[in-house]
């Protein structure tokens, strides 16, 4: 399922290149779907890329699915396939959505591979053995329910810092602090709603505080951006601590070695992920990795991530490699989050958007555009307003720049048999479009990417104006001035040609089809300093389409659609009168916790015609239930009788009090209602399969 492009051999063969770059961005996780807020990253990298061989630089792009975790292993578990299948899948999809979005890497491949391994227990004994790793015994945030030691970002409390509700385990979305699960206030278990209990446990740690020195020097050296430094220096002043990079069984993911039961945390392997990536990339190719990967190499290494993943990207990964041997990275490009008109993306607005479900309505070339003419190189948040996205690219794309081929073309095809003239009218025009090469050039490195587009667009007008001006639909009509016409329509042709030239990295297939249509080989930054004259185009065929209201209409919709209840069927027969709810998966059913529990005391409630109140016994712990049975027990009768509970249902609030899980009962209601009483044998607390 993983594979190579062969983008790396057409960079070969343009030439000499001066510079040797690798480039990777942030892994997506292998449980779910790529949405357009993961593609913000791709395609920013994909373009900075694809402008990096168009000047002829050699430059590698690496990713791979981040596949290692609890959240693997519990959706595995749901889903009722093993995590290698699951990984598998959700790869195979993850690869042919990006290939969609036309985001070509180099090497995509994925972390659970044995390169992943190799380098993760080089880097945890090089660090080891250089007195980085320590071990204690800590206690430990465990699910008493499902029996588990609970990953960071399955509970769930309040900020200790701030005090925001409904914040992970280790860290918070609001005020951006980091902290332990320990910290936590009113903590519960993702997984059950239990209360989480503390249970000792060994783990191993990385002392992030050996490298304190190292990496004030190295984020002061500018290789992060301003905001990012900013951040850096407030942990800093906070003090760095040891980051606890082991987690317990059952985990999906890589043992760490002298164990038998402890993993490497997810977040250890996931960005040596990068480098097993590229391993395999070499291995297929004939490179040197240690060429690229060696502390005094002069390569370049950039990580295109989100802002979130900053504090692992910026302190944790530079400290890791320095400690094991490694080079450190030449530039951490860190990005915003995506809004969709103005707010947070939302599955009730269907403004969640899947990247599938974009690709089923609309261009990829046409989201491609619109962030890149949105895009700038701080962290600043990216917001997608679908009213500007419609404008801006039928305004910019399709009637600025398509349109001055669209124009020009049918004069030369119907007037000059596709043959362009032999000088150009305005050679002044022509240089100063080449000569804001570099400047737009500039602008793509420092990925200023808003500002190329600009600059692409203002020469896009005055080739417009020029043409417009001189008027060649007037000029045709005479013989006498009809040389004139196609002097304009190869001066503005020329100028299409430099300007789809400059806007390849952000819409390479739109340029390729420019290229097929004017009959010229691929080009290159550099080709735009010459002029295309005394030269046979092709037949004009629509580059690029207008974006109609109804195609982002119907993508909402659907993005709406997957999110609404499927209809039921009516049903007939015996089921008429009660019908069968809607339909669940499996992995739902999965989720119940059925616990055996003994019925220790049943009182009538005071008020209620129906309830009983039933304390029970689950084995250690006595769980309150208000139950719908009073019809059919006397609450004698019910002391001392085993019964079937679900215990992780969430508690309720009643009139009455809390009730604090459900007693299972069948039967047509009323005093027809009987206790579901589980075999001889059976004890308080365990759990029913």
């Amino acid at each position: 399922m993983w594979h190579t492009s062969r983008s790396f051999f057409r960079t070969m063969r343009r030439g000499s290149m001066s510079r040797q770059i690798l480039v990777t961005s942030a892994l997506p996780y292998a449980n779910g779907p790529i949405h357009l807020g993961h593609l913000v990253e791709y395609i920013q990298t994909d373009i900075w890329v694809r402008f990096q061989r168009l000047r002829g630089n050699r430059c590698i792009y690496v990713c791979a699915d981040d596949a290692h975790g609890t959240p693997i292993m519990l959706k595995a578990r749901e889903l009722g396939i093993t995590p290698e299948e699951l990984i598998e899948r959700i790869g195979r999809e993850h690869q042919q959505d990006f290939a969609d979005f036309l985001i070509e890497f180099d090497n995509y491949y994925s972390t659970h591979s044995e390169e992943n391994r190799y380098y993760a227990e080089l880097i945890y004994q090089r660090l080891r053995d250089a007195g980085h790793i320590t071990s204690r015994t800590i206690k430990q945030a465990y699910d008493p329910v499902e029996n588990m030691f609970l990953p960071d970002r399955y509970i769930k409390g309040d900020c200790p810092r701030c005090g925001a509700a409904e914040q992970y385990g280790d860290s918070c979305e609001v005020c951006g602090a980091t902290y332990t699960p320990a910290e936590l206030r009113n903590a519960v278990s993702v997984v059950s709603g239990a209360t989480p209990v503390d249970k000792e446990s060994e783990h191993y740690f990385f002392r992030l505080q050996d490298f304190g020195d190292m990496l004030r020097t190295w984020a002061g050296d500018g290789h992060v951006q301003g905001e990012v430094a900013n951040k850096l220096n407030e942990w800093f002043e906070d003090g760095l601590r040891e980051w606890d990079i082991s987690r317990d069984s059952p985990y999906f993911g890589f043992r760490i070695p002298g164990t038998e039961d402890k993993y490497f945390y997810v977040w250890l392997d996931a960005p040596i992920g990068y480098m097993a990536s590229f391993s395999n990339w070499c291995e297929q190719h004939g490179e040197d990795f240690d060429a690229w990967w060696r502390p005094d190499t002069d390569t370049e290494l950039y990580h295109f991530i989100g802002k979130d993943i900053v504090y692992f990207h910026a302190l944790f990964w530079p400290a890791m490699l320095e400690g094991a041997g490694f080079r450190k990275p030449t530039r951490i490009c860190a990005h915003g989050f995506l809004t969709v008109n103005g707010q947070k993306m939302s599955k009730s607005r269907g403004t969640f958007i899947m990247g599938r479900t974009y690709l089923n309505h609309l261009n990829p070339e046409y989201l491609r555009y619109y962030l890149a003419a949105k895009m700038g190189s701080s962290v600043h948040d990216l917001d997608l307003s679908l009213d500007d996205f419609i404008q801006r690219v039928n305004s910019d794309l399709v009637g600025k720049l398509v349109n001055i081929a669209s124009r020009s073309a049918s004069f030369i095809n119907k007037r000059f048999d596709g043959r362009l003239a032999d000088h150009l009218e305005a050679p002044e025009l022509y240089r100063t479009v080449t000569a804001r090469g570099e400047q737009i050039a500039r602008h793509y490195e420092d990925r200023e990417f808003s500002r190329a587009i600009r600059e692409i667009m203002a020469l896009a007008d005055e080739a417009n104006q020029y043409f417009d001006e001189r008027k060649p639909w007037v000029l045709a009509k005479d013989a006498e001035t009809l040389e004139r016409v196609q002097l304009i329509c190869t001066q503005t042709l020329n100028v299409f040609r430099v300007l789809m030239t400059y806007l390849k990295p952000v819409v390479p297939r739109i340029a390729a089809r420019a290229e097929a249509f004017l009959q010229i080989p691929e080009q290159t930054w550099s080709d735009a300093t010459e002029p295309l004259l005394d030269h046979t185009i092709g037949r004009f065929e629509p580059l690029a389409t207008r974006v109609a209201r109804e195609s982002v209409d119907a993508m909402l919709e659907e993005s709406r659609e997957t999110l609404a209840p499927k209809a039921e069927t009516t049903p007939t027969g015996p089921l008429a009168d009660n019908p069968i709810a809607e339909q669940i998966e499996i992995g739902d059913f999965g989720k119940v916790d059925l616990r055996i529990a003994r019925i220790s005391k049943a009182a009538q409630v005071d008020g209620a015609d129906k309830l009983l109140q039933l304390t029970l016994d689950l084995g250690g712990e006595t769980r309150t239930v208000f139950a719908g049975i009073r019809a059919a027990y006397e609450p004698a009768d019910l002391e001392g009788k085993l019964t079937v509970m679900v215990a992780n249902l969430k508690p309720r609030k009643m009139r009455f009090g809390v009730s604090e899980g459900m007693v299972l009962a069948a039967g047509p209601g009323g005093k027809d209602l009987f206790i579901l009483e589980p075999d001889n044998g059976a004890e308080p607390g365990m759990k029913v399969k």
